[in-house]
């Protein structure tokens, strides 16, 4: 559906994104994740046509946006992280506006101002002054603009920031809802959020792509080096010796001892930690040493996110270096 191909955009010295390629397809609930400044908001107003590239190209539905961007974004709606809201209008007059402005009239315009309320759940609101709605609901008018044209990607720039954990909850909903009849693009720099609502997430650091896969297999990145933290009422020379010869144990870091308790970071490269644990907690009722804590740790999104996002970083500060 969007092909971006080397994309980079400069602002001066400044690169924001930097030789950006992916492939997005139909259909699916797309989470743009990174930190703030890592270059989301450049690289969706790029894709919408709101912004030009330094260099690249984007294809929406096989049109440029630079070459043919009346065709390209009429496959697109498209929510700023600063809704567009026209404060002293009604949601009714608001999209009006915006529905006249994407060509709809008559019928038809009055047909899908209708059925954008009632999907974004703003028809209560319709004729109340958009001055006097919730964040929550002005967020639900600015994603209801974003639907008028039926386009088939609705692109959403930080459509929860600045909202109660009620107002998240329902518009991570409406997004559920969305995904069944639209791809779906929205950025968000909360790991959760991405996780519990996306098909595939794309991960950008330091302006560049850092990872683009499902959230099960970002996590599965990682599993393999998965780590158990232990706690034993032993001195810290035994403590290794007896973690040295349990199977699947790969490594063994001392945090260090106090009041006879040693600590330690175990790890481990078995797909499966649970039956290295139980080896763990034989080996050491076997030779009488007390355990206190056997806590085995996976991976998560955030660390996958986290080690994605150094290992740019690096690379990027070469690049810098380089071009000095």
């Amino acid at each position: 559906m969007i092909e971006i191909e080397h994309l980079t955009k400069r602002y001066g010295e400044v690169t924001a994104v930097s030789d950006l390629s992916l492939t997005i397809g139909s259909g699916q609930i797309y989470g743009f994740l990174g930190p703030n400044g890592a270059g989301k908001s450049t690289t969706m107003n790029i894709m919408t046509g709101c912004l030009s590239a330094t260099e690249g190209t984007v294809h929406v539905g096989g049109y440029d946006i630079f070459e043919e961007p009346r065709q390209a974004k009429r496959l697109i709606g498209y929510l700023p992280e600063q809704p567009p809201l026209y404060l002293n209008e009604s949601p009714r007059e608001y999209l009006r506006f915006v529905g006249e402005a994407k060509g709809l009239r008559g019928g038809q315009l009055r047909g899908q101002m209708d059925a954008v309320m009632e999907q974004t759940g703003i028809a209560a609101m319709a004729d109340r002054r958009i001055a006097e709605l919730s964040k929550g609901y002005r967020q639900r008018v600015g994603i209801a603009q974003a639907l008028l044209g039926d386009p088939q990607v609705v692109v959403l720039d930080e459509p929860t920031v600045g909202l109660d954990p009620i107002q998240i909850i329902g518009i991570r909903d409406l997004i559920r809802e969305l995904g069944r009849t639209h791809t779906v693009i929205f950025s968000s720099h909360i790991l959760s959020e991405v996780q519990t609502v996306c098909d595939q997430i794309i991960m950008i650091a330091h302006g560049r792509l850092a990872a683009f896969d499902t959230p099960e297999n970002l996590e599965r990145q990682l599993l393999s080096s998965g780590e158990i933290a232990l706690t034993a009422l032993a001195e810290p020379a035994r403590v290794e010796r007896l973690l040295a010869a349990v199977p699947g144990v790969s490594g063994v870091e001392l945090l260090g001892e106090e009041d006879g308790r040693t600590a330690a970071r175990v790890r481990t490269g078995a797909e499966d930690i649970r039956p290295v644990c139980r080896d763990i907690f034989l080996a050491f009722a076997g030779a009488d040493t007390v355990l206190l804590e056997l806590t085995p740790r996976r991976a998560s999104l955030e660390d996958v996110f986290l080690e994605l996002s150094e290992a740019a970083g690096p690379e990027e500060a070469e690049r810098e270096e380089d071009a000095l």
